[in-house]
């Protein structure tokens, strides 16, 4: 008979004092599900109630084919979901393929999903099989969707519709069944809005998205994460950890950890690394602080459109040359334009500067 699951499970005692004791991580445990169709599981540590929540989406989700969307910062746990939803499905047998779209070249990224035939191009001397291909009958995650290509998202589009696809350099189709799980830390909304994104493929990929709460959301969960992760790089380094000062636990949970847990987790390792006792302890990493230039220049520092970008980037000529237009030096030479034409689109586009040789406003 299996074991009872729990979605999860309580959280160990928390001791107060000067350090403390480093508890089970398998208390700290969500099993999404013990059963033997879930098989072997990645660990999710925590007990918060925005963690919970995404988890019961992937008990809800897992059983069904649906493409699932998972959005979250980076460092957040999005492939754990995906391997978490693969692993408690009806396609646990089968293979689980993770494509990194933002890691693989745009020019190659096509012969990556879909694969390749003999002499499809310059340097393809053998025929290669695609992702796709190879996700037969199991999941393929894609991982960064939203750094897909324009070019390739009708084509990705059309296989998630039509369930079949073609290897460069071949006119065979190639029927495939393949659940498609997707992530991304960009907000594809605005993409589509600024035409970065394609609405249809947008509408086909997100049937359930499940949004993963940032670490911020979630300080219920640093402790606990804490100590699995001290438990885990301890035991690597053969180091005997004890316990975890109280005084570095707080500065743990005040941390705003704009990294996410991968934050937490390197922050860890390096701590158990440095430490010399069998108490951890350590100091957080400070983060670097921009410098900002409030001039009237800088106001339009981070463009959120592409009218922006043109405006921040002509103001920032403009700064350059101290307000100079033409010339050699001039703002028009080095956006690579006439000066005529850099006035026009001034105008156009309402910037006002004051040219300190005519000393008019234009």
């Amino acid at each position: 008979m299996p074991a009872q699951s729990s979605w999860a499970s309580e959280a160990p005692p928390v001791n107060l004092t000067a350090s403390l004791e480093i508890q089970d991580a398998d208390s700290a445990r969500d099993a999404l599900d013990t059963n033997e169709r879930c098989g072997r599981l990645p660990s999710i540590v925590g007990t918060s109630a925005a963690l919970r929540g995404a988890l019961a989406m992937v008990r809800i989700v897992a059983p069904t084919n649906a493409t699932v969307l998972i959005n979250g910062e980076t460092g957040t746990g999005k492939e754990l979901i995906a391997q978490a939803i693969h692993n408690c499905s009806k396609r646990s047998n089968g293979p689980f393929v993770i494509v990194n779209c933002a890691a693989i070249p745009a020019g190659l990224l096509e012969s990556e999903l879909f694969g390749h035939e003999r002499g499809a191009y310059t340097g393809a001397v053998t025929r290669s099989i695609g992702r796709f291909e190879r996700a037969n009958r199991g999941t393929l995650f894609l991982d960064e969707i939203g750094d897909l290509p324009l070019e390739l998202q009708p084509k990705l589009l059309r296989v998630m519709q039509e369930r079949e696809f073609e290897r460069l350099g071949s006119a065979a189709t190639i029927h495939t069944d393949v659940r498609v799980i997707c992530a991304t830390h960009r907000n594809l909304v605005e993409m589509i809005t600024e035409r970065q994104f394609r609405a249809d493929l947008f509408y086909r990929l997100g049937v359930f998205p499940i949004e993963l709460p940032p670490l911020r959301d979630r300080p219920e969960d640093i402790r606990l994460l804490a100590h699995h992760f001290a438990m885990d790089y301890a035991a690597r380094m053969r180091k005997r950890i004890t316990g975890i000062s109280e005084e570095f636990m707080k500065a743990l949970v005040r941390h705003s950890w704009p990294g996410n847990v991968r934050e937490l987790q390197n922050v860890i390792e390096r701590s158990v690394i440095l430490s010399t006792s069998g108490v951890l302890s350590g100091l957080l990493p400070e983060l670097p602080r921009p410098t900002q230039d409030v001039s009237k220049w800088s106001k339009i520092s981070m463009p959120v459109t592409l009218l922006d970008g043109q405006i921040s980037h002509i103001l920032q000529t403009l700064q350059e040359t101290k307000g100079v237009i033409g010339g050699r030096n001039g703002a028009a030479v080095r956006l690579g334009m006439a000066r005529t034409t850099l006035i026009y689109r001034m105008k156009r586009l309402g910037i006002k500067a004051l040219s300190p040789r005519r000393g008019v406003a234009i």
